[in-house]
């Protein structure tokens, strides 16, 4: 099995590098791109183009190289050492240039995130496992067509989940389908979210405790009567929770309450209510 991996993984990085080829010389977008990558700062305006551009030659010849077999050693190390350079240089824009964009698979600003290192250190462990490779890819997909393809796809679905500049493409697609399906505005109840929003924000307790919030509604869920909203917020300079318990069958503000939860040892620091019943529930700790 480590052979077919270690045979596969040319296949994988000369893919992911002609991809990013594409982006610094065919793009028309490929000067932006450039202008707002660490590459400015690094060398100056003039250079950072010329300079991008030279990166896709390299990327282009050595995935091309990867692609086509018979695959050599010394493009894996060279792979490899490629592989590096990325996770070096991205290692660099984020702290030196938090604001610039990676530049890598797209042209669309990006900023260097965990996700792009991530993918940069699959590509270095990659290039590694090619180097140990004994066969070439094309014998692995003769033997073993099934699992070998099943690897690659697997592979490449990851490089694309850990691209934060591909997420239009798939990421936002899947987000707009889970909304169209589960409905976020509408309750389990039937209740609009939205009512409760409006109901809790007429009320006493969301005005007591609105100075201190810092976000809109995180999240939400129904237990029983209640509908229970969670903002997040600080309170005495410390992360917390605003949990408001808002009954379903009451429309009357005075009807809301309030829990302050502080995030990091989940204890109640501040409990309001107006007129709820003394009967209402026990307002639960809001997930952190």
């Amino acid at each position: 099995m480590i052979d077919m991996l270690a045979a596969l993984q040319p296949l994988v990085v000369g893919a992911v590098l002609v991809w990013s080829a594409r982006v610094k010389l065919v793009s028309r977008h490929a000067a932006t791109a450039a202008g707002h990558s660490a590459l400015t700062p690094l060398l100056g305006q003039r250079r950072a183009l010329p300079a991008y551009r030279l990166l896709g030659g390299v990327e282009l010849t050595l995935g091309a190289l990867l692609l086509l077999p018979p695959v050599h050693r010394l493009e894996a190390v060279a792979a490899a050492v490629l592989a590096a350079g990325f996770l070096g240089f991205l290692a660099y824009s984020r702290r030196a240039a938090p604001a610039s964009s990676c530049g890598c698979l797209s042209a669309t600003p990006t900023p260097v995130t965990d996700r792009s290192l991530a993918r940069a250190g699959l590509l270095l462990a990659a290039g590694g496992l090619a180097w140990t490779a004994t066969d070439g890819w094309s014998a692995a997909l003769a033997d073993r067509p099934v699992a070998a393809g099943a690897v690659l796809l697997a592979e490449l679905a990851t490089v694309v989940a850990l691209s934060p500049e591909l997420d239009r493409t798939w990421l936002l697609p899947l987000r707009r389908l889970r909304a169209r399906l589960t409905h976020p505005l509408r309750g389990g109840a039937g209740v609009p979210l939205l009512a409760t929003v409006q109901q809790l924000q007429l009320s006493d307790a969301y005005r007591r405790v609105a100075p201190l919030l810092r976000s809109d509604v995180r999240e939400h869920w129904d237990d029983g009567d209640w509908r229970f909203v969670g903002h997040a917020g600080r309170y005495q300079g410390r992360p917390m929770t605003a949990v408001f318990a808002v009954p379903l069958a009451d429309r009357a503000p005075d009807a809301v309450r309030v829990a302050v939860v502080d995030d990091a040892t989940g204890q109640t620091l501040l409990s309001l209510a107006a007129t709820a019943p003394p009967t209402g529930p026990r307002l639960p700790v809001a997930p952190a």
